[in-house]
């Protein structure tokens, strides 16, 4: 299957009372801090705090009745996770989440309270990925990925039919990158809709399996990051060839950069970003010549950030200030 702009037309029709049609905004304090026109996508405020809602609930949708019935499992440590629990509550339909077990226990119990079975294993993602294959066999579930899925990139594109149908004329559209779902479904509905605009993926620096992909280097990955929503060590089989064929550039961006950003949605913005959702706004103030005199969309893909982690970046930003 070739995923279309009407496939993703048909995606925004089918969930468009189910989930959050989140503020498209011109921020003017960080248009003139960095010369351009900046729109922000507020993805964040989706019910459980991130874009990963759109994609599970088609996929949850595009299942046969009986399918429905036997459940469905996924793997994931974080906004994954809730949002297939959510949905899957929503629906009536039995899910399983495989977390490992250094997921914080924050995020396990907001899973728990969607009603799914929660199971914690492994302490590497390849050790709890191969659990949950391994129920999702035995009790014969259907599997929801977190990128490398049709439905899954189907979805995700919907939020550039949004972001263009408040703004068409928008000429860059800066899109946080892991495994490349969220890119590649917007990268296909802003291009069909615009053959002209500008996609731009951003990583960490600390993970750029993407950009590495891309480049035919081998990957090279590891250490923390404030980031960890984007910290995949692989970009997925089908959209690898998606981000290839239609995103302009991947942009890095380092840690002080993405803590900067968080700290700038909180004051500017007055909206809480985590790490991962804030790296569109480091590209820009770390790669402005690439923007200035541009107007440019930034998704801000996710809110849920760890209370102590937020808390120690406004220490340290007071620090430097």
């Amino acid at each position: 299957m070739t995923i279309t702009l009407q496939d993703i037309r048909k995606a925004s029709e089918l969930i468009s009372s189910q989930v959050a049609h989140t503020p498209c905004s011109y921020s003017r304090k960080l248009s003139e801090m960095i010369g351009a026109k900046v729109i922000l996508k507020f993805e964040n405020l989706q019910f459980v705090g991130a874009f990963k809602e759109r994609g599970a609930l088609v996929k949850l949708l595009s299942l046969r009745p009986e399918q429905r019935q036997k459940g469905v499992i996924a793997m994931s440590a974080g906004n994954h996770a809730q949002a297939v629990a959510y949905q899957a509550q929503r629906l009536g339909i039995p899910a399983v989440i495989v977390m490992p077990h250094f997921t914080p226990n924050a995020k396990v119990e907001r899973t728990r309270s969607f009603g799914a079975e929660v199971i914690l294993h492994g302490e590497i993602i390849d050790e709890t990925f191969g659990l949950a294959q391994q129920i999702a066999q035995e009790r014969q579930l259907c599997i929801v990925p977190p990128y490398d899925d049709e439905k899954i990139i189907t979805g995700q594109g919907t939020m550039a039919l949004e972001m263009l149908a408040a703004d068409p004329d928008l000429q860059v559209l800066v899109v946080p990158v892991g495994g490349g779902g969220l890119i590649s479904g917007n990268a296909i509905a802003a291009k069909s809709l615009n053959p002209n605009i500008k996609i731009v993926g951003v990583q960490t620096a600390r993970f750029p399996s993407m950009l590495q992909a891309l480049e035919g280097k081998p990957t090279t990955c590891g250490g923390s990051t404030i980031a960890d929503g984007i910290a995949i060590k692989a970009p997925g089989k089908l959209t690898l060839p998606i981000v290839q064929k239609l995103v302009d550039k991947i942009l890095l961006v380092d840690e002080g950069d993405i803590e900067e950003s968080v700290r700038l949605l909180l004051e500017l913005e007055k909206t809480v970003v985590e790490g991962a959702g804030a790296v569109g706004l480091a590209a820009l103030l770390v790669h402005r010549q690439l923007f200035v005199g541009r107007k440019v969309g930034v998704i801000l893909s996710g809110g849920n950030i760890d209370l102590l982690t937020l808390s120690s970046i406004i220490q340290r930003s007071l620090v430097r200030s």
